[in-house]
């Protein structure tokens, strides 16, 4: 099984090796461009030295100073026009070198052997320790012409070096590699947490606590996982309510009637208690009928591409028909209505917002004591429109305040607002301003009223 910490580990370690090579392979283009040609340089003056400092000191024993330059960490080979060879320092390793490269340095040219090698590797350019890697310097002993090669003895200058770098190489690979794993597991840690944590949800576990105190990515992840987690365990517990109160609320008009469908069939009734039952069987009927239409209409907003269906139409027209519609109603609990509703023309889906207007000044009107004031106005502020429902009824608890707008939501009936209801309505205005790119706002305090405010995008 591939564990995401493998994963990490291999990833890291194949980064490694990679960078690795590529410096390798730069650092050779870097000797083969820059570094040969400066090292080839440089050996030929320490050549050219040598040479001059015997011509012009002809006294001094040729075969003490060659080795004295030897013991220095140089490797020499000396040949004269007889063909004999002498070699001073360090062994070549292979000393074979074309005759006509000699020739050429018996003549007084230079050989730039270092500058001319084959481009290979520098391990194998630089630290080649053969005749034709060298620097041939024309010299001139007793008169007779001689060509003298020179190179520096790598074994010799960087023996130690180059052991105490491959340690250090080594050791610091070792050490990448062993710190790579360990920070892997700060890594791959918190996320095991949060594998354990879905888990957990998936069994409907939902009171989980991510200790995972890091500020970055990983642990923005984590404090959102815990939020959600108890987001879930809020949805969970306002779904059960729901079906709790979905189950009373339909289990309680078919009680009803059940009951008296059951008491007409005795047929022994005076005709006013059988209107009187036949009105409670009408009543209650309607009630099933507005609680399925609720959660049909929540069914159909959740499929938006489907629902929304804009036109261009006047607002404060459609606000009137509400209130002309709902007239009855305000009236008879003397409920005054102030309304500052200029003509306003938006493109959105008309029935849908209509259904939003319904909802919020029935709610007004339904929690707006008698002789109370319901406020309606249309505002434009810059770039919206602003539709405001103001009421001076019972107003919302302040616990209750940020819940209004959850599906299934419903407070507590002696102290709220929404109680009595199925608590979907305003779930439902919530969507149909969220489907216009819209928002809506609500401020209320317990005994003064209560404020809605939809703000909708301007045509």
């Amino acid at each position: 099984m591939k564990t995401l910490y493998l994963r990490i580990s291999i990833t890291i370690i194949v980064v490694m090796l990679a960078s690795s090579v590529t410096s390798f392979l730069l650092a050779n283009v870097y000797y083969q461009y820059s570094l040969k040609p400066y090292n080839d340089q440089k050996i030929t003056h320490m050549a050219e030295d040598i040479v001059a400092f015997y011509e012009e000191n002809p006294e001094v024993r040729l075969d003490y100073y060659l080795n004295h330059v030897g013991d220095l960490g140089y490797q020499l080979y000396l040949v004269d026009e007889a063909g004999k060879e002498s070699a001073y320092g360090g062994a070549f390793r292979d000393q074979t070198l074309s005759g006509e490269v000699i020739e050429r340095v018996l003549g007084g040219e230079v050989y730039h052997g270092i500058r001319e090698l084959e481009s290979q590797f520098y391990i194998t350019g630089f630290f080649d320790n053969a005749l034709n890697n060298s620097i041939g310097m024309p010299m001139v002993i007793d008169g007779e012409p001689h060509a003298l090669f020179l190179r520096p003895d790598i074994e010799k200058q960087f023996g130690e070096l180059r052991v105490f770098l491959a340690k250090i190489l080594v050791m610091t690979l070792i050490l990448s590699i062993l710190f790579a794993l360990l920070s892997t597991v700060y890594v791959v840690k918190p996320i095991r947490k949060l594998t354990e944590a879905t888990k957990r949800i998936a069994k409907g576990q939902y009171r989980i606590q991510l200790n995972v105190k890091r500020k970055d990515e990983i642990g923005q992840l984590a404090t959102h996982f815990t939020q959600m987690a108890r987001g879930l365990e809020q949805l969970e517990a306002m779904r059960q309510e729901f079906v709790s109160n979905v189950s009373h609320e339909i289990q309680s008009p078919l009680a009803s009637i059940q009951g008296f469908a059951e008491t007409l069939r005795t047929g022994n009734l005076p005709r006013e208690q059988q209107e009187k039952y036949l009105g409670i069987i009408a009543e209650e009927s309607r009630r099933m009928s507005q609680l399925s239409k609720q959660l049909l209409t929540l069914a159909s907003l959740d499929k938006e591409e489907e629902v929304i269906e804009k036109s261009t139409f006047d607002l404060a027209e459609q606000i009137k028909q509400v209130v002309f519609m709902t007239e009855w109603s305000w009236r008879e609990k003397d409920i005054v209505m102030e309304m500052e509703l200029p003509s306003t023309l938006i493109y959105g889906d008309k029935k849908l917002l209509h259904q939003v207007w319904v909802n919020l000044i029935t709610n007004s009107i339904k929690f707006t004591e008698e002789g109370g004031t319901i406020g309606l106005a249309i505002r434009q502020p810059e770039g919206e429109l602003q539709v405001e429902v103001r009421d001076t009824g019972i107003g919302i608890s302040e616990e209750d305040l940020p819940n209004i707008f959850h599906r299934f939501y419903k407070g507590d009936k002696s102290r709220s607002r929404i109680g009595g209801s199925s608590g979907l309505g305003l779930a439902i205005v919530h969507k149909i301003v969220e489907l216009h790119d819209g928002r809506i706002e609500v401020a209320s305090k317990q005994g003064e009223g209560t404020t809605f405010s939809v703000h909708l995008p301007r045509l």
